[in-house]
């Protein structure tokens, strides 16, 4: 059994699920909830959360979108209504059959996802050309009964927002589809500092209902993947179910074409995930709760003198747009400061201590490189959005270098099931299902997606021989 260091968190190398567990816990991100699966997310995980749903609430909005709720409740006959929809998702559904203290009617599912609540509404208001495109956004919690839940990645309940569009036919529908890939490309690179694989999932890998579904890979630290953010195009597979109809400027009456896409709080334990290393946690800058702490040094008035000289820098850095905080926490020695900050994945922290006063300076630490250079206290406030912008680009580069350097092109089945021991492979495949339950049972991978910026290649499926059928290789991982 692998043995955990002074602080409590095992080595990655050792064994990767224990150390992901015990960070989410010690690093005071979430704790689990009363009831099995269910997730605490304390105040430190919440507002890594907040800086990604502001990012992501802003794009959102600023491409016509607009926030809604639904209701958290729907009934199950609604499920019903979209046959594949409701078979693929019922080993996952909660459903209350008693309530008020009676048995109901009709059992009520607690929201798995919202696509058929949000049909039975946009059947109701839509009815012209004229109220195409309708554009809808909800922020929400939603529940599926996970059999092996894991903080963050795999939640009895967990947040997210789910974006849901109607469209008058097809190419708008897909162009919506492209909108939403493209904002969780930009806040998977920009923000998470993810080098992301995008492309469309397989015919068995697919949303349940969807004619079409885009994901976001990521490749993390052992060589697994996870799906951080999906969109989808839903055809008129629901608005046949929910009656979405709107008469066309000819005067006929036609079927909505729908969409349906999200990120979850999966997207916080894809960063920790990413980027962590066995010291604990580390934090790309733009979704970093703070992105500077400030440790002052001293004793009796030697402290006071570095406590004001802190809180001036403090002042400096959030004046510069910089989110700082001086650990003035008088009952804890610097060191267990150091330790306690860099497990939290602060990007930068600042030492000041008396001597560093007297000469004008202060030690400047680094948490990806581990590094501490003394720079002058004159300038540091304004010279730090720069060094932080340097350490998410660098953050970023490391996180597509592992990536690139644990993905292997195949071309035969022993190579594909070697490869996903360690990491992701690139082959042709035929497309079968069976083929896939197949590379599934013997190496535990699936199919993530088919790359979107692949090459053009056609030849013969990696693992049974088959004729390929993408016309572009296929990204196989073993996944979260």
């Amino acid at each position: 059994m692998a043995k955990a260091d002074e602080r409590g968190i095992t080595p990655q190398s050792e064994d990767f699920s224990a150390w992901y567990n015990e960070l989410v816990l010690r690093a005071e991100l979430a704790d689990r909830g009363p009831v099995r699966g269910t997730m605490v997310i304390r105040p430190y995980g919440y507002r890594i959360w907040e800086l990604v749903q502001s990012a992501l609430d802003q794009k959102i909005k600023e491409t016509g979108h607009e926030n809604a709720y639904f209701p958290l409740f729907i009934p199950e006959s609604h499920l019903k209504r979209e046959a594949e929809h409701i078979e693929g998702f019922s080993p996952e559904l909660a459903i209350v059959t008693h309530a008020g203290g009676r048995d109901l009617d009709e059992p009520i599912v607690v929201r798995p996802t919202s696509e058929t609540v949000i049909g039975e509404m946009f059947s109701k208001w839509i009815s012209s050309y004229r109220d195409l495109p309708l554009l809808i956004n909800q922020w929400a919690n939603v529940v599926r009964w996970e059999l092996r839940p894991r903080l963050f990645l795999r939640t009895t309940e967990f947040l997210w927002q789910e974006g849901h569009t109607a469209h008058a036919d097809e190419t708008d529908a897909i162009a919506e589809l492209d909108i939403a890939t493209r904002f969780y490309e930009e806040i998977s690179r920009d923000f998470a500092a993810l080098p992301v694989v995008i492309g469309d999932k397989t015919a068995s890998e697919r949303f349940a209902g969807a004619q079409r579904t885009v994901s976001l890979e990521t490749l993390v630290r052992d060589g697994r993947a996870i799906q951080s953010s999906t969109t989808h195009y839903l055809g008129t597979n629901f608005s046949r179910a929910f009656d979405i109809t709107y008469t066309s400027q000819e005067g006929a009456v036609e079927y909505c074409h729908t969409t349906s896409w999200g990120m979850s709080t999966r997207m916080i334990g894809t960063i920790i995930m990413t980027h962590g290393d066995d010291r604990g946690l580390i934090l790309p800058p733009r979704l970093a709760p703070h992105q500077v702490v400030i440790v002052p040094i001293g004793r009796d008035a030697d402290l006071d003198r570095v406590l004001g000289e802190s809180r001036e820098l403090e002042a400096q850095l959030r004046d510069a747009g910089v989110r700082a905080r001086v650990d003035d926490r008088d009952q804890l020695s610097p060191g267990f400061k150091f330790n306690y900050w860099e497990l939290r994945g602060v990007p930068i922290r600042i030492e000041i201590g008396p001597r560093d006063l007297a000469a004008g300076v202060a030690t400047v630490v680094d948490r990806l490189t581990g590094e501490k250079e003394t720079i002058a206290l004159r300038g540091l406030a304004q010279s730090m959005p720069e060094r932080l912008e340097h350490f998410q680009q660098a953050l970023y580069r490391r996180a597509a270098s592992f990536r690139d350097d644990h993905t292997s092109v195949v071309d035969s089945k022993e190579e594909l099931l070697a490869a996903v021991m360690t990491g992701a492979a690139l082959a042709l495949h035929c497309g079968d299902p069976l083929c896939e339950a197949s590379i599934k049972e013997s190496s535990g991978a699936s199919a993530r997606c088919i790359p979107r910026d692949g090459a053009d290649e056609t030849g013969s499926c990696a693992f049974c021989g088959a004729p390929s059928a993408y016309g572009r290789r296929v990204l196989f991982a073993r996944a979260y």
